[in-house]
């Protein structure tokens, strides 16, 4: 049966520089509208759940154009709010070979909504309307006011019975000279109320301040997952490891950890048109997998695919359905499908 999903996460505009141009080169910008829980209740929404965000967005022309992106992805704005002056924004210069890409923000903090008031949501309506509820790490980052709403919310889901997703997705810019020090309670919180978490080794060692006598990154994996797994008695947890080649082609391999045991995914190497939002792709095949049932091996395997494919498209949101996941599980790359 679908799911009634949410996301809380603010709606940002991308302005974007055409080709692998720099800012400094360029002197027009593609603009289009992201942000992490777009993407994830958009993918959800794709695979026939009903993907809903909750977000502010300032009563501008600009705040009617990313709601009307937002009815064009299929999310509902039953819980977006209206209010505020400024929507975030940030530019992206798309890096080729040895230059990677390159995010700078603009007027993020002074958004719609991280500076959303105390009673801005109603968490108990909210709650009671979804099955399932997803929060990210880099909203986590941004001020008091905006934690004291994702921790109301998560508690009133899990309040309600409801499954908790929490997507770790560490930024240092984001944290200011505190970094980890700052961070590390407020993770501990989240985690506290997960069902799914998505991190990796690397989230356990500098987030959480765990230590591991491993040198090798899967060595490391498999030792501290299931002690944070057992720590917050978190259901499942999962997370990728990628490596980038030389040729501006990546691998990426998934993984899984659920019921004491690890499910990896075959390593995938491909070439990359676009890699911003492929980690969001991740996120949904993973809660896709969860919420409809298939294996631990099969949810793993989906959710590369998904990652995968999303960074074939240009934009934040995957695009892909579940047919074409599927597809692509099966096929290898080959000539135009006729």
């Amino acid at each position: 049966m679908p799911k009634r999903i949410g996301a809380f996460g603010e709606v940002m505009m991308r302005l974007q520089v055409p080709g692998v141009q720099l800012l400094s080169q360029g002197n027009t910008l593609n603009y289009s509208f992201s942000g992490t829980g777009v993407n994830v209740s958009s993918a959800l929404a794709r695979f026939g759940h009903e993907g809903a965000l909750i977000s502010r967005l300032p009563n501008t022309s600009l705040g009617e154009a990313a709601a009307a992106y937002l009815r064009k992805l299929g999310i509902s704005s039953s819980f977006v709010i209206r209010g505020g002056e400024y929507l975030g924004l940030y530019f992206l210069e798309n890096g080729f070979g040895a230059r990677p890409s390159k995010v700078t923000y603009s007027n993020r903090l002074e958004s719609s909504f991280n500076t959303a008031p105390e009673e801005t949501y109603n968490y108990e309506v909210i709650a009671r309307s979804l099955d399932v509820i997803h929060f990210c790490g880099i909203t986590l980052a941004m001020n008091d006011s905006v934690r004291h709403h994702m921790k109301s919310l998560a508690r009133a889901v899990k309040q309600q019975g409801g499954t908790v997703i929490f997507d770790c997705n560490y930024r240092p810019s984001l944290w200011g000279t505190e970094g980890y020090t700052l961070a590390k309670p407020h993770y501990e919180e989240m985690l506290e109320l997960a069902d799914i978490v998505m991190m990796n080794e690397k989230d356990a060692i500098f987030i959480l301040g765990m230590s591991s006598v491993q040198a090798e990154r899967e060595e490391q994996l498999l030792e501290l997952i299931p002690a944070v797994a057992k720590q917050f008695d978190i259901s499942v947890i999962a997370g990728t490891h990628r490596s980038i080649h030389g040729d501006n082609s990546h691998s990426l391999r998934g993984f899984l950890y659920k019921n004491q045991s690890f499910f990896f995914s075959d390593t995938l190497r491909f070439l990359v048109y676009d890699r911003i939002g492929a980690g969001d792709a991740y996120t949904s095949g993973i809660v896709h997998g969860e919420l409809t049932g298939f294996t631990p091996e099969q949810t793993v395997r989906f959710a590369a695919a998904a990652s995968m494919l999303a960074h074939t498209v240009e934009g934040d949101t995957p695009m892909a359905s579940e047919a074409d996941i599927l597809r692509a599980m099966t096929l290898s790359v080959g000539d135009v499908e006729r």
